[in-house]
């Protein structure tokens, strides 16, 4: 990734940013039981180290309303000093980097991500953000640049991120659509013309007759639950977690993240299946 930060002109580029550092100060201020606020950094921090083996290389894939990549890089100082205190142990940085804290730095990725995709939802609607290790990005960024704590921080945090050039173009507004300009008028004694005719649109059944054998995914949703770091930390074997959702009620049947039915959970051959009780939305229904 590049150690300098790229200007982020874009207004949508820097909320979506913003979401991302408010959630990350949320998420560690609940851990480390202070204050732990965040910020976008203008550029490449002085302290920053050069890339190195042992940092955290991690992409964020989003699905839904928005689509696209977002690659982070954490330098192995902030892997070891989150890691250490998810783990409550004394931070020290001359200490020996093991696999309990990257995997710890990884679910606080994911829990984090949680929080922004419900974050996004007011302004981009439904979103679904995946968190997988990775290496560094082969793709082009549309948006570079650091995040890091600010100075009241109980102590440093800094992370690289890179947008890929098709979640920019996905965050920002779609353009609208051009109004026709008066037309002026013909010169005296110009010959005239005769007008063209419009073209015919291509009418809707034939358009929908051409997507009717298309193959989409759709997910049942049984529930949801918000749960912290150190839960998610001690789930083992046996657990049990609980949902938000009663057994009565209805579960959700999501196409592309979005709710399109709520129906009654069935067993079918052996599979889960759902008897649909009530149609929330269709896309012939906008």
């Amino acid at each position: 990734m590049n150690a300098a930060a790229n200007a982020v002109p874009d207004p949508e580029v820097v909320q979506y940013l913003k979401i991302w550092t408010d959630c990350i100060a949320q998420v560690l201020g609940q851990i480390a039981g202070a204050t732990f606020n965040m910020e976008l950094l203008s550029a490449a921090p002085t302290e920053a180290a050069p890339v190195d083996a042992q940092d955290l290389l991690a992409v964020v894939v989003a699905a839904g309303s928005l689509r696209g990549k977002m690659s982070v890089r954490l330098p192995r100082a902030a892997v070891l000093g989150l890691g250490q205190l998810f783990l409550s142990e004394t931070q020290d940085a001359a200490a020996e980097l093991k696999p309990d804290h990257r995997d710890a730095v990884e679910e606080l990725l994911r829990q984090v991500a949680g929080q922004v995709a419900t974050a996004l939802n007011e302004r981009w609607g439904e979103v679904q953000l995946r968190v997988e290790t990775s290496t560094a990005p082969t793709w082009s960024a549309g948006a570079s640049g650091w995040m890091g704590s600010t100075a009241e921080a109980p102590y440093r945090f800094l992370m690289e991120w890179q947008l890929s050039a098709a979640l920019v173009a996905a965050l920002r507004p779609a353009p609208e659509a051009s109004q026709p300009g008066p037309v002026a008028p013909e010169p005296a004694g110009a010959p005239k013309t005769a007008p063209v005719a419009p073209r015919q649109p291509v009418p809707s059944e034939e358009k929908l007759e051409l997507l009717m054998d298309v193959e989409l995914d759709v997910t049942l949703r049984f529930g949801a639950r918000r749960m912290l770091l150190r839960e998610i930390l001690e789930l083992d074997a046996g657990a049990v977690v609980q949902l938000d959702r009663e057994v009565q009620e209805p579960a959700d049947l999501l196409l592309d993240g979005k709710l399109i039915a709520r129906g009654d959970v069935v067993i079918v051959d052996g599979n889960y299946g759902l008897r649909v009780t009530e149609v929330v939305s269709t896309p012939l229904s906008r």
